[in-house]
């Protein structure tokens, strides 16, 4: 009978302990779909986007292109012009054989799927760009020297001579120079990761005259007359 009273006490404590650990322990949340999202628009606004983890998505930079056979080019460009301005982006080169247009990154793939009704798609490709080690390393390149830019504002205030006060100053332009250009690098990939970049290869369909279809019946009743399925 003692040993049965123990056995439930026991079971009781334990069973209050769990309740609490439930109580107080926070629940884990996986990244969810929109964390990428999240991410790319933040480097977008240049707020910092912080160390990555594991679970951390990685910022990439997304192209297309796409080979097609189409009937006018300079038709085919006024179309893409227009699937630019829908998803939210803009036309970079219009051309005979080439043209290139970005879209917003999340709207890619639904640019990609009016591109394709253009022409007879001859192939196509998606590629993706991690660019997160570099963004993070120019984003802490920034930070340093912004904070060696304050650094050198206060010794040139506490400068004792003229001698001083140039070399401070001297260093200041540098620093300066330097952050300028992180700032550039950093605002380039800001935008090349919210616009996706769409590159389309053009390739003429040509109709031929009456010699030519004369021509392309004969080659296939000559062909009919050796090859048959």
């Amino acid at each position: 009978m003692k040993k049965l009273t123990i056995i439930l006490m026991a079971a009781i404590i334990f069973t209050s302990c769990k309740s609490s650990f439930n109580k107080v322990s926070p629940s884990y949340n996986r990244p969810s779909a929109n964390d990428y999202q999240k991410r790319v628009y933040a480097a977008s606004t240049g707020r910092t986007v912080g160390s990555t983890t594991e679970n951390e998505p990685r910022i990439v930079i997304y192209n297309a292109s796409l080979k097609l056979f189409v009937k006018i080019p300079d038709s085919t460009n006024i179309r893409l012009a227009e699937i630019a301005q829908k998803y939210e982006g803009y036309v970079q080169t219009l051309g005979n054989k080439e043209s290139v247009i970005r879209v917003k990154s999340d709207k890619l793939y639904a640019a990609i799927a009016d591109v394709s009704v253009l022409g007879k798609v001859k192939s196509k490709t998606i590629s993706g760009d991690d660019i997160t080690d570099q963004y993070t390393d120019f984003q802490i390149r920034l930070e340093n020297a912004k904070n060696a830019r304050i650094r050198y504002l206060e010794l040139l205030s506490k400068a004792e001579n003229v001698e001083a006060a140039l070399k401070v100053e001297k260093e200041l332009e540098r620093l300066n120079v330097e952050i300028d250009a992180l700032e550039g690098k950093l605002k380039r990939l800001q935008h090349l990761v919210v616009h996706s970049t769409i590159t389309v290869y053009m390739e003429q369909k040509v109709k031929p005259g009456i010699i030519g279809y004369i021509g392309i019946g004969l080659y296939k009743s000559v062909k009919w007359l050796f090859v048959r399925g």
